[in-house]
């Protein structure tokens, strides 16, 4: 063998084990990075951003008048969002107007038949008090025509005029006390009236009230700043009181619900980093911090709740949401977006 054949030899003999420790090297730095972070971290893939979404609801029935937005259109809180046709509503405030000043001349009809009866009940108190002196000089008048009657002074005829005179005076008294006690029940019914017409001046308020509430909620605003969800509405369209037309997104405020096995939540705690990856923008480095967990799992805010009393159970690893407070969100608002998928890793030691 010549010289130059061994001593490329003995390079290539050296040369294998370098690149093979090298390797060794370098798969064994990863594996150890790898290790490391799965003792320290705990991860999840199972992460959604999450904002305010506020519906827009019509509080009353009616056609749509006007409507001129468009899908995702920025809007402020308190814009005029959907107009919904008032005739109906105008008409409803005129005819509460109505009724309330119809309940108001109720109240003053009755309200003025007090001093009428009241002058009534005076004069039937003066006449009381008339027939009363009429009644005693009456009771005098017999008692001493019945002495003289039976002294032969006067006649049976002016003693029968006597007891006449005295059994009218007594039915006049009668008459008197008769009208007094029925001005007295005219006032009760009258005061009766007014307290009747007053309630009902209070019923009528109130339904006019009602009726300018529901004329304003012809004008929906927005509820809050932000972007409108899908709207397909249009105008013509009739709607219903309570009926959900879209929603308002708001983006003041952003934040991550992340959903982690219940085997991955034993050294987690509030106020712990986390290092944030949104699928659609992975070049990003997002940060934020651990604010609150939630007190039962996802399963038992599913619409059918799994039944483990029954016969055919089967264990499965529960997830439990986990809040996360994303940091300097200000500062992404053009990025950010409810519902899109993200990846939480969060450092537990």
């Amino acid at each position: 063998m010549q010289p130059e054949e061994q001593n490329s030899s003995s390079a290539n003999k050296l040369v294998k084990p370098l690149i093979i420790g090298a390797v060794a090297i370098v798969v064994g730095y990863f594996a150890f990075n790898k290790i490391n972070h799965a003792l320290t971290h705990e991860s999840t893939d199972n992460a959604q951003i999450e904002s305010n979404a506020v519906p827009v609801l019509s509080r009353v029935s009616g056609y749509i008048d006007d409507f001129k937005l468009l899908d995702y259109q920025q809007v402020k809180k308190g814009d005029t969002l959907v107009v919904i046709d008032d005739r109906e509503y105008v008409l409803a405030v005129k005819q509460a107007e109505a009724d309330l000043l119809a309940a108001k001349a109720d109240l003053s009809s009755a309200e003025s038949q007090i001093p009428t009866i009241g002058s009534d009940q005076d004069v039937a108190s003066a006449g009381i008090s008339v027939e009363e002196v009429t009644l005693k000089q009456a009771k005098r008048d017999v008692a001493r025509d019945e002495a003289l009657f039976k002294e032969g002074s006067i006649t049976q005829r002016q003693y029968e005029r006597s007891q006449s005179a005295y059994q009218t005076a007594v039915q006049m008294l009668a008459s008197s006390k008769s009208k007094f006690r029925q001005a007295g029940t005219q006032t009760g019914n009258a005061n009766a009236q007014i307290l009747r017409a007053k309630a009902n001046i209070e019923a009528k308020e109130t339904a006019l009230e009602k009726a300018k509430l529901n004329l304003s909620y012809t004008k929906i605003v927005a509820p809050a700043d932000g972007k409108l969800g899908k709207t397909n509405l249009k105008s013509g369209q009739y709607v219903q009181g309570g009926q959900q037309l879209f929603s308002v997104v708001s983006n003041d405020n952003y934040w991550i619900v992340a959903n982690f096995k219940e085997t991955q939540i034993e050294h987690m705690k509030v106020g712990q980093p986390v290092d944030i990856t949104v699928d659609g923008y992975p070049d990003h480095e997002i940060t934020g911090t651990i604010s609150g967990f939630s007190d039962a799992t996802g399963a038992k805010f599913s619409l059918l709740p799994p039944d483990n009393s029954t016969g055919n159970f089967v264990k499965v690893t529960q997830r439990v949401p986990v809040t996360i407070q994303i940091n300097k969100p200000e500062t992404l608002k053009g990025m950010l977006k409810t519902g899109l998928s993200v990846d939480a890793d969060v450092k537990v030691k």
